[in-house]
């Protein structure tokens, strides 16, 4: 009989076998739509894939029933997400709107200590340039950059109401509710599967074919009776206009890049000409979902994290990437996604050598994420990167790696690592005529074969009037390399003509001469690679990876925040509302706020027991209790959250010690062994002391209503 070990590793396995499988499968079917495949290759190939898709799903549910205590209580995870105010509906008494959401003190705060932590890890660390660029872009730059053509999807409209459907779930609803009703199952078993076809390839079907099933087939009506309108592209950028004409369109943007691609030749300026260099910046996108779903995965505003570091094509290399050479991360290829569904620990070292990661800059970014992610306190066990597949990639990328965390709703992207080639510096150039070259200079300067070129003034100003000093820019920057002019050349003198950037120039219009040059330095237009990062996604994960329940009593939650980040630092409580009780609570927040440690205090009436869980709920990782004896000999308790164990501490030195814990320049572990300990269990009852507890002694460990205190042997305040 097998152990529960391998039976869970066997399930493990074919798992990762049948995810595998899937992963083939729906790169065939994007292969086949991108390819114009006949209608009956792709149904074919969607329903394979959906029999993968159950059967890996099934799997899994497999897994669960037999590993209950692995499983995630999404149940109170949620309500104590909402009862804590982490994150609110946004307008919830106005009926809330799907996609938009509130972050609550807590929420904030965190928020704000994990940006804190990157810009530190990342932008002071590595010197970057950040700037902050104005969420309103307008229509040329996001027509540039192609999100005003790739951002839609098609929709239909209730003419009566106005009222938009996103046209293939639309499709995909009408074919639920038929086969769900008596006609749909009365249906013979071929009949159901045309209908269960044509649903899946709702998202393949061209407008004109998504109107003729929606109205001949399927009779779609809207909520007001009527026909809807006919299906048209729905971009998913929010769309406004720039000055109160109406003129001029904008868009909120849906990603902050742009803003730094357009200000690269400013940024070149301000670092010297100095390349390679790093732009950073923090700021929100904004995408009109039209169905968001899944919390903070799914959602209209959101915060990102972007990098741009801008290298030479021709040497990808890193200066630092020794020093995460031998970082070893969990990486998912894409050769092991088609094949084995397993993924491999690697160092970066060795992930670039063999070719798995493209090169030491695009590897040298993954690591320094892993690291930013366990610095904050998200779980490596969770953690991998996956490599995107050939039919995900963009035509101009090199390589392209995604951090995924895992989490209650699967493995979600939280982080892109894109090495996009020149391809945004190179189409905004183009698009505004402005050069957007780096130089490097050559330690030995080299001799390179160029074109010179004499042009007729005269015949280019009239046959190109106002662009003519674009044509001769374009033909001029040919020049500079005589491999990228001899194919102007050679059709100049076959056919008498060519095209270059889209004007036809012609053989009386210039002559040249092949020529040698020496040179000093080297133009180029800079490759990209981009570490993009959602904090909202980051954020919803390191709830879920810090969120647990107390084994004594299942319906305590507690968030197990870093103290790095976490929204207080710590929680001042005492167990008297006695005033000289209090200034010393006010005392000691005070010292920690001058520290920039940020405190919980809580005065309230609540047992001390009662007190710690809320403050537990919150993820507060310490709890600085004064008592009896603070008022005798200046000395308070220090309860650390996971182990509820305390430590008791000269009141002065609170704040040395917190500030300690945050930097992590000491563990808790370290922390008991220099100081004496007081475990006591939220009972009441004493676990273990370190400190005498009879009455000779200076304090006792008691219980009462208000919890578990220490206190001295006689009475301070009693008169």
């Amino acid at each position: 009989m097998s152990s529960p070990e391998n039976s869970k590793s066997t399930l493990s396995d074919e798992i990762d076998a049948l995810s595998a499988k899937v992963t083939k499968q729906a790169s065939l079917v994007r292969q086949l739509k991108k390819d114009g495949g006949s209608a009956e290759d792709i149904a074919s190939a969607v329903t394979e894939l959906q029999k993968l898709k159950i059967a890996t799903e099934e799997k899994r549910s497999e897994m669960e029933e037999s590993n209950p205590s692995d499983k995630f209580n999404r149940k109170m995870f949620d309500d104590a997400v909402l009862r804590r105010m982490f994150v609110i509906p946004s307008f919830e008494i106005h009926g809330g709107v799907k996609g938009l959401f509130d972050l609550g003190p807590p929420a904030c705060a965190l928020k704000a200590s994990i940006i804190d932590t990157w810009r530190k890890h990342f932008v002071l660390s590595e010197s970057m340039l950040e700037m902050e660029c104005t969420n309103l872009t307008p229509h040329s730059v996001l027509k540039t950059s192609g999100h005003v053509d790739r951002f839609t999807d098609l929709m239909v409209r209730d003419p009566e109401t106005g009222e938009c459907f996103r046209a293939d779930k639309l499709l995909e609803d009408l074919i639920d509710t038929l086969l769900e009703s008596e006609e749909g199952k009365a249906l013979s078993n071929e009949e159901r599967e045309t209908h269960l076809r044509t649903q899946r390839q709702a998202d393949a079907y061209s407008p004109e074919e998504l109107d003729a099933l929606l109205v001949d087939v399927y009779d779609a009506k809207s909520p007001s009776g009527g026909r809807f309108s006919p299906s048209f592209p729905f971009n998913l950028m929010f769309q406004t206009s720039i000055g109160p004409e109406g003129t001029s369109i904008g868009y909120l943007r849906p990603e902050t890049a742009q803003g730094l691609f357009v200000n690269f030749k400013r940024l070149l300026d301000f670092n010297a000409q100095k390349m390679p260099f790093a732009a950073a910046q923090i700021g929100l996108g904004f995408r009109n979902e039209i169905a968001p779903r899944g919390g903070l995965l799914r959602v209209r505003e959101f915060c990102m994290a972007e990098i741009e570091h801008f290298v030479s094509p021709d040497d990808k290399t890193h200066d630092n990437f020794h020093t995460v050479a031998s970082k070893e991360l969990v990486l998912f290829g894409r050769d092991d996604q088609l094949g084995s569904g397993k993924t491999k620990s690697l160092s970066m070292k060795d992930a670039v050598d063999s070719k798995l990661v493209d090169n030491e800059t695009l590897a040298y970014f993954m690591a320094r994420t892993q690291l930013f992610m366990e610095k904050i306190g998200m779980d490596p066990a969770k953690l991998r990167f996956r490599q995107h597949l050939t039919t995900e990639m963009a035509h101009y990328a090199c390589d392209c790696w995604d951090l995924e965390i895992l989490t209650s709703y699967g493995w979600i992207e939280c982080v892109g690592h894109a090495d996009r080639a020149c391809f945004d510096l190179a189409v905004h150039s183009e698009a505004t005529n402005t050069p957007m070259f780096a130089t490097q200079k050559l330690d030995t300067p080299k001799d390179v074969e160029i074109a010179k070129l004499k042009f007729d003034r005269k015949l280019l100003g009239k046959t190109f009037k106002a662009d003519q000093r674009v044509v001769a820019n374009a033909l001029e920057a040919l020049a500079e390399n005589w491999n990228d002019f001899e194919q102007v050349a050679t059709e100049l003198e076959s056919k008498g003509e060519t095209v270059v950037d889209g004007f036809t120039i012609t053989k009386d219009m210039l002559t040249w001469t092949k020529a040698t040059k020496k040179i000093h330095e080297i133009k180029f237009v800079p490759s990209v690679v981009e570490p993009s990062f959602g904090m909202g996604r980051i954020l919803y994960s390191l709830l879920e990876h810090s969120f647990y329940q107390r084994e004594s009593d299942e319906q305590r939650c507690v968030f197990k925040f870093n103290p790095r980040v976490a929204p207080n630092k710590a929680a001042i409580l005492p167990i008297s509302s006695h005033p000289a009780m209090n200034a010393v609570v006010d005392k000691i927040a005070a010292d920690l706020m001058d520290s920039d440690l940020s405190t919980w205090v809580d005065k309230s009436t609540a047992s001390l027991g009662r007190r710690y869980a809320r403050a537990d709920e919150i993820g507060v990782p310490f709890a600085v209790t004064v008592d009896f004896e603070t008022l005798k000999d200046d000395t308070v308790t220090l309860r650390e959250r996971d182990s509820t164990t305390q430590i008791r501490l000269p009141r002065q030195d609170v704040t040395k010690l917190m500030f300690a814990f945050c930097h992590d320049q000491i563990t808790w572990e370290e922390a008991i062994k220099k100081y004496p300990t007081v475990q006591v269990s939220e009972d009441g009852e004493t676990v273990s002391s370190s400190l005498a507890t009879d009455s000779k002694s200076k304090t006792v460990v008691v219980g009462s209503s208000r919890g578990t205190f220490s206190r001295p042997a006689t009475d301070l305040l009693k008169k």
